[in-house]
């Protein structure tokens, strides 16, 4: 028999954004529990509803697998008596693993014998294990912020009512803190019945359908997708599609039915963007456009529930976004009455953050910060001015009325803003950019002058931040710190931007005492911060597919040009995949072993006696230069690739002459050569980071 268990979760309302890292942990946890249990079963699949959070298992087998294992016991010499009967002690070994005589036998273990026993656990009831465990794995769901209620110590995201546990047509009866389960369920809070006996799990599907619910979140999805896509179809448009939107949508109905809304003519004159955040971040509305991504007066949304007087709640939906729109137009036409610039000192007004001043002094500090990195990057002057001025205005539109009400406009609002007060489209784009990247795989910036804004603003608030003593843990980034980072890596690396990690810092750190007058510790700080960054760029590196070893390498080589380091890393990632460095490693880690012992690259050829260190001095001269210019012109792999030509004049070497030998001028001559090899060679990468 194929054996199918139902668990049903049946709680207050679920915030959207909690249900799928809830599935995840109710099915990894419960995989872990039965392979742990050694219970099989064919496989798992959860589902969710504002309401429920289902554990569906197939294809069950009725037991546990018999267990069969060899258990050591006492040594042989106090097992058995003179006469060779058991002792107490193989009797009490016996009775602990429920075996007789006839499973024990003998075997020797680190030069003594000792006695084993075959021991066979036959399975225990699956019914039994589901009984002794899921109410543990309930339980064992974490979320950011989770809840007491009812006087209980379980704690969840919102209160639980009932508990569905159903194996087969056998109610499994958990007890979770007295919430006793059954076979009886909820359907749609308004349309459904509130009182649904399940009678085996093959119903469960169907009947919760027929009272309005559709536990498959999957199915919920596809009704909203194309419902949407065929009244908008028929007026001659396409959903904005927006994913994450479409998940949370689907995530707050059980019973999804599209509607089509108008809006009205008076609104299409405002920004796209003033039209569309309303929409979507507070009233959850889907926006139409066209061919061409030109917003049409039509918007969809998604009744929890039938088609029954549709024309009523279309009318009330329409009311809502009205009153939304027209907040947004009043506070669109109050804010282009002034011109961008003219709200930049109101930021004096707006903390930033305590100890780190207002947002007017955050202002002030990217704009330093972005022209030294301009400057560092020899922009020419057309692109300094408009980074200038792009950082002068670059959080002016905080104070204005629209972001004020709509947060989520920060950024646009200044580039639309900075539009509308005549500045040009350099500075205009930059002032949006700052923000981006906001989120991973989110866009990043397309002008020059944007780029180096949003790596000064996002080092601005990581070097504060660090310097007041604000850094993430493990479990916390307040801050957005780690975010932040990884946004300015992935700036560097998209505009391909030679900068000096280390260099960049200082910048960031030394306003903070010029302009705010913060005392901390600078070197501590400083190379916090560094640390920091590197932890960032190990990680991604090998999200990207190069080999752990490699980055180690690179990172290793002290230097901190984040873009030249992905150079070399490609580079090197390549090359030994061609090439393998097996022998090589071998070679030249002895080489870097000794030459930490060097006081100096200075090496005297004078005092090269033995054949065997002549002919290594003369070949690595005669590729030195070689491997010089392939660096300058970052062909790192190519460097590497000359310098592969000294493993046998290395290995000749190592092979027959002795170093550390007494005469101190020619062991330090040769620890110079071979400190000279090794110096080069760190100038690629730490190859003795690597691994076979």
């Amino acid at each position: 028999m194929s054996n199918r268990y139902l668990l049903e979760i049946g709680t207050e309302e679920l915030p959207s954004r909690l249900i799928g890292n809830a599935l995840n942990q109710l099915k990894n946890n419960t995989e872990q529990m039965l392979k742990d249990e050694r219970v099989r079963y064919e496989k798992i699949e959860t589902y969710a509803t504002p309401r429920r959070l289902v554990l569906l298992i197939e294809g069950l087998r009725e037991k546990q697998d018999t267990l069969e294992e060899t258990v050591k016991g006492p040594a042989k010499r106090i097992a058995y008596d003179q006469n060779g009967e058991p002792t107490k002690a193989l009797q009490g070994f016996m009775r602990g693993q429920n075996i007789g005589l006839e499973q024990i036998h003998i075997k020797e273990y680190n030069g003594e014998q000792y006695v084993y026993g075959n021991v066979i656990k036959e399975g225990k009831e699956t019914y039994e294990i589901l009984l002794d465990n899921m109410a543990r794995m309930i339980k064992s769901i974490t979320f950011p912020k989770s809840m007491k209620w009812g006087g209980k110590n379980l704690r969840f995201a919102r209160p639980i009512r009932w508990l569905v546990s159903i194996l087969n047509d056998k109610v499994i009866p958990l007890n979770l803190e007295g919430i006793q389960a059954s076979n009886i369920t909820k359907g749609h809070r308004f349309l459904g019945s509130n009182h649904i006996e399940i009678k085996s799990v093959d119903e469960y599907f169907d009947i919760l359908k027929d009272n309005y619910v559709l536990v498959d979140q999957k199915e919920r999805k596809e009704i909203i997708k194309y419902g949407s896509e065929k009244l908008v179809k028929e007026k001659g448009g396409n959903i904005l599609e927006d994913e994450d939107l479409l998940d949370e949508v689907t995530n707050i109905v059980e019973y999804p039915t599209p509607i089509i809304g108008r809006i009205k003519e008076e609104y299409l004159g405002l920004p796209k963007d003033v039209l569309i955040t309303p929409m979507k971040e507070q009233l959850r509305f889907f926006p139409v456009v066209d061919d061409k991504n030109r917003l049409l007066p039509y918007f969809i949304t998604v009744r929890n529930g039938n088609d029954k007087h549709i024309e009523t709640v279309t009318k009330g939906n329409e009311k809502v976004l009205d009153a939304r729109l027209e907040d947004a137009k009043f506070f669109y036409y109050e804010d282009i009455e002034l011109p961008l610039e003219d709200y930049v000192e109101d930021l004096k007004g707006i903390v930033f953050q305590e100890e780190l001043g207002t947002l007017y002094d955050k202002t002030i500090r990217v704009r330093k910060l972005a022209k030294k990195i301009g400057n560092y990057l020899e922009v020419g002057v057309e692109t300094q001015k408009n980074i200038d001025r792009a950082a002068y205005l670059s959080k002016a539109d905080l104070v204005t009325k629209m972001v004020t009400e709509f947060t989520e406009l920060q950024g646009k609002m200044g580039m639309e803003y900075a539009k509308q007060s005549g500045e040009n489209e350099i500075v205009s784009t930059a002032i949006y950019e700052q923000y981006l990247p906001r989120f991973a795989g989110d866009k990043l910036p397309t002008t020059t002058a944007g780029g180096v804004l949003s790596i000064a603003d996002k080092l601005d608030t990581i070097a504060g931040s660090f310097a007041i003593g604000i850094q993430p843990t493990a479990s916390q980034d307040p801050y957005g710190i780690r975010r932040q980072a990884l946004g300015i890596i992935n700036v560097i690396l998209d505009k391909k931007l030679n900068l000096s990690l280390g260099e960049i810092i200082d910048f960031a750190l030394y306003i903070y005492v010029e302009e705010n007058g913060l005392a901390f510790d600078y070197k501590k700080t400083k190379l916090k911060i560094i640390e920091f960054f590197s932890g960032r760029i190990k990680n991604m590196f090998i999200d990207m597919g190069i080999r752990y070893d490699i980055v180690d390498g690179v990172i290793n080589t002290g230097i901190d040009d984040i873009y030249d380091l992905k150079v070399r890393a490609d580079k090197l990632n390549e090359y030994i995949k061609e090439e393998g460095l097996t022998d090589v490693l071998f070679t030249f880690n002895r080489v870097i072993n000794l030459a930490e012992k060097a006081n100096s690259t200075e090496v005297k050829r004078d005092m090269l006696v033995e054949e065997e260190e002549i002919e290594l001095y003369e070949a690595f001269n005669s590729i030195e230069e070689k491997v010089l210019n392939w660096l300058n012109k970052k062909e790192y792999d190519k460097a590497l690739e000359q310098l592969m030509i000294l493993k046998e004049p290395v290995d000749n070497f190592f092979d027959n002459v002795m170093v550390m030998v007494e005469d101190e001028d020619i062991r330090e001559n040769r620890l110079n050569l071979l400190g000279k090899i090794s110096e080069t060679m760190l100038m690629i990468c730490d190859l003795s980071k690597l691994v076979k």
